[in-house]
């Protein structure tokens, strides 16, 4: 009779026990012999709790992915939603809790990774009004490395691929004519998104830093409001809180995040509109090279010009 091999799931729970249980004996063989007693004991506290946040975590998350339907009619929103708040509230509690969102901003920052706007949400979800200084110093942090790096390192693919294409070379002279007011207006346009604008601007050499520091300010407002929508979904999510809320409250908290991302999605095409059309009407510039930056924006994606191994480069 054969043994049946575990399935997916168990095999992965295995393997995060084994990797966390190394962490531990790594700890206790790096201390010294008289410290080895007690220090064993001090590592393992250490580590349990979070042995057991990233089970619990990783356990409902597969939950989820695997029968998102019967989770929600077994488990029921309201607990649902309780569960996030606790595990919010625990990251709030941590100590380097702040840092730890810190470093996933800036880790979101990189392109291809995504989840910028969930992260800045969990920031208010997770710290309330408080975490508006959490998300917008990671944002400015992450953004600002992102172009440094990119710059320093992809400068030689740069100029070689913009050297063969014209509607970048269009976008670039059009950058370089307007400076920092038509900087400031692409920054807050929601397209190209934010991970990818990152390095949009890392892609115009006409952008310095000290100009793409100071259009990222732009977009501060943009972070307070997810924020605050955040803090309102941790107030509704929470059962203690909301029981004591009376129907009023329970109503405006609504009206606040459905209000808050309604004006985030009007804002959003308004800006995107305001900014093609600014780019395609502006004065002192030929209206075909006005033409060519603006499709330069709207095409401008992963494969664009430093993430991507051009034929341009095979040519030069």
């Amino acid at each position: 009779m054969t043994t049946k091999a575990p399935s997916g799931w168990a095999a992965s729970s295995s393997q995060l026990i084994k990797l966390i249980l190394k962490t531990v004996l790594h700890r206790y063989r790096n201390l010294h012999v008289y410290g080895k007693g007690p220090g064993f004991y001090m590592a393992f506290d250490a580590v349990l709790p979070m042995l057991r946040y990233l089970l619990v975590m990783w356990v409902s998350i597969r939950l989820i992915i695997r029968c998102p339907g019967a989770f929600v009619v077994v488990v029921s929103p309201s607990r649902i939603a309780q569960f996030l708040y606790d595990q919010a509230s625990r990251l709030s509690h941590m100590r380097l809790g702040w840092l730890i969102l810190t470093g996933a901003i800036v880790g979101v920052s990189f392109p291809p990774l995504i989840g910028h706007s969930t992260l800045l949400t969990l920031c208010g979800f997770a710290f309330g009004m408080k975490g508006f200084a959490i998300g917008a110093g990671g944002s400015l942090v992450g953004s600002t490395l992102v172009f440094v790096l990119l710059r320093l390192c992809f400068s030689s693919r740069l100029r070689k691929w913009s050297s063969h294409n014209e509607k970048w070379q269009a976008l670039e002279s059009v950058v370089r004519a307007k400076g920092l007011p038509l900087i400031i207006l692409i920054r807050v346009s929601p397209f190209p998104p934010w991970v990818y604008s990152n390095s949009l601007f890392a892609s115009i050499e006409a952008v310095s830093l000290w100009q793409f520091v100071i259009a990222t300010c732009f977009i501060f407002p943009k972070i307070l409001l997810l924020v605050v929508i955040g803090s309102r979904m941790a107030a509704l999510s929470d059962g203690d809180s909301r029981s004591h809320m009376d129907t009023h409250t329970k109503v405006m908290n609504g009206l606040l995040i459905g209000g808050g991302i309604i004006v985030a999605i009007f804002t959003s095409w308004l800006v995107y509109t305001l900014v093609q059309n600014h780019i395609r009407q502006l004065e002192d510039i030929p209206p075909e090279v006005d033409r060519m930056a603006a499709e330069a924006l709207e095409e401008y994606d992963e494969e664009a010009p430093l993430l991507h191994s051009s034929e341009a480069d095979d040519q030069v």
